[in-house]
């Protein structure tokens, strides 16, 4: 990956006590990375406002987001698998689509009417995806139905959406607000921009049609569980209300490598929200007009969201169902001892003694 380092546009935004320690702690990869391979590529369905998709979902490796090299949020380990250097070709970045394409071909019988495009930084950022790069992408899946796009609210440009709209595919800004409250953004997660600037992108995506996907993080490090189920259910109803936002998805955290989470996790400060918290949230949210969804990556482990181990599996499926039903119901077909625990653990746990339980 590029080496992590102040000496960018950055400098002076976020925590610099936080971006020191990221730095320090990011300096400690080195591993490198193929320009013209895709760091992930998978299918999957999707809840949208059109209904439920088949969707190609493509993470692009690029030169890595900007905000990360220059220290970036205490969660987000995703820069450790950019490529050296900044920078990646247009050539390579086409060849990774290829690659994708290739990926869906065989384990597709047809094309997914969505795809969605994350370079865990910005895709709408030039300096990560060239104006030549988005325009040929545009125009590689202008036969599709909807495009998702991954974007810093910096980088929400008309201009730059419109390669996509003004081919008529109905677009969506996927923006990591993480939390509708600016305080906990800044100091839990160390993102620098406040709720006013997602709401302003989303003004600047509806000028040309386009609409945005609000993705929150669930238990960012130094909040409590019932402090984290507080900071979800508030952010959910404050970025339905922001015209233009259709679905808001709920991520919760997961311990990723070269983080400071990571560091917290080891040293026995942090544990990954219980899977009942993402139920609890999903279910009081349900009545909201936009698309709650969520999707716990590694779920049941002990490095992502979790139960007591029995459990895990079950209420990962009711969430998966819900994600596509929207039923609250879903959850009451799911029970475990452990829900007593978890209970104890969201009345009981205090900022000062975290974790409560493992």
């Amino acid at each position: 990956m590029s080496k992590p380092s102040p000496e960018v546009y950055e400098r002076g935004r976020g925590m610099d006590a936080h971006n020191k320690v990221m730095r320090e702690v990011r300096a400690k990869n080195d591993e490198s990375h193929d320009p013209r391979e895709p760091t992930r590529v998978w299918l999957d369905e999707d809840n949208t406002p059109d209904g439920v998709y088949d969707s190609l979902t493509i993470i692009l490796n690029t030169g890595g987001c900007r905000w990360a090299r220059a220290g970036g949020c205490t969660m987000c380990g995703y820069v450790a698998e950019s490529v050296e250097g900044g920078t990646v070709p247009h050539e390579d970045l086409m060849t990774q689509v290829e690659h994708c394409l290739d990926h869906e071909r065989e384990h597709a019988d047809e094309p997914a009417g969505q795809v969605k495009i994350y370079t865990s930084g910005s895709f709408l950022d030039e300096r990560e995806v060239p104006a030549e790069t988005r325009e040929a992408i545009a125009e590689t899946f202008a036969d599709r139905d909807r495009m998702v796009v991954e974007s810093l609210p910096d980088f929400v440009d008309r201009e730059r959406i419109a390669d996509f709209t003004d081919r008529g595919i109905e677009t969506d800004i996927a923006v990591g607000l993480e939390t509708a409250t600016d305080r906990v953004r800044h100091d839990c997660i160390n993102k620098y921009f406040d709720f006013s600037d997602f709401e302003a992108a989303a003004a600047e995506a509806r000028t040309v049609g386009a609409g945005v996907k609000a993705y929150l993080l669930m238990k960012p490090p130094f909040l409590s569980e019932q402090e984290a189920i507080g900071d979800m259910k508030s952010s959910v109803r404050r970025c339905g209300a922001v015209d233009g936002v259709h679905t808001v998805s709920m991520n919760p955290t997961n311990v990723q490598r070269y983080t400071m989470v990571e560091e917290l996790y080891h040293a026995e400060g942090y544990r990954p929200p219980w899977l009942w918290s993402v139920a609890e949230v999903l279910e009081s949210t349900a009545d909201e007009e936009a698309i709650v969804v969520s999707d716990p990556v590694g779920a049941g482990s002990d490095r992502g969201p979790h139960n007591c181990g029995e459990c895990d599996d079950r209420v990962q499926r009711a969430i998966k169902d819900f994600d596509l039903r929207q039923d609250p119901a879903v959850f009451e077909q799911v029970s475990c001892e452990c829900e007593r625990t978890w209970a104890a653990v969201v009345e009981r746990e205090r900022g000062y003694a975290m974790p409560l339980a493992r």
